[in-house]
């Protein structure tokens, strides 16, 4: 039987970390579908037209050296706002929501568009400049030379790309639940998302 549980955020706002630690916690598979486009991003870099790229995504290919590095990360987010390609994936997503045992998929537009029927629906947000610090330290901690004032415009700057896209733009779902991140610790986080799933699960 599936169950699906669609978590939706802004970069860095903990949507990963929440949605690996709920599924395991259920028991469920997780899909981080930022992944299919960093794949998608990383091509383009290298000269694949990003819509063929999408078409012939594999999941092997969410296993590429290379697709945590801020350069790909904007080319995702820049390659996200292309049709062909959101709809390249759409199969590939839906897919793996329906899968029997229970599903986690994160995301932008998972609530809103790829699993509109989902069970339980998590929109996971922080204010821009707690979560322009987490992906400082994060940058730092890999060995990556940048500063906070840079890495707080990029996080804008894809907000603004994200949030304002024709296609499939960041929001939450009108049956959301909004969690915000910015005073919790990541324990705290994953307690919290728990037990509003716990209760929309109840609900359900």
């Amino acid at each position: 039987m599936s169950f699906t549980i669609a978590i939706d955020g802004p970069a860095a706002a903990g949507k990963g970390t929440i949605s690996r630690a709920v599924a395991d916690r259920f028991g469920f598979a997780h899909l981080d579908t930022g992944l299919l486009y960093r794949v998608v991003g990383l091509r383009m870099l290298q000269g694949v037209e990003p819509v063929e790229a999408a078409e012939y995504l594999l999941p092997s290919d969410l296993e590429a050296e290379g697709l945590r590095t801020a350069e790909v990360a904007q080319a995702a987010s820049k390659v996200a706002a292309l049709p062909g390609v959101r709809k390249a994936l759409v199969d590939f997503q839906r897919a793996f929501a329906l899968r029997d045992g229970g599903a986690v998929l994160d995301g932008r537009d998972i609530g809103t568009v790829i699993c509109p029927d989902a069970a339980v629906k998590l929109f996971v947000t922080a204010s821009p400049e707690v979560r322009a610090r987490r992906r400082l330290d994060e940058l730092t901690e890999r060995g990556v030379d940048t500063d906070f004032v840079t890495v707080l415009a990029d996080v804008q700057a894809r907000d603004e790309r994200d949030m304002t896209r024709a296609d499939a733009p960041l929001k939450p779902a009108d049956d959301a639940v909004t969690l915000d991140t910015s005073g919790l610790s990541i324990d705290e986080a994953v307690d919290e998302a728990v037990r509003l799933i716990e209760e929309m699960r109840a609900k359900a």
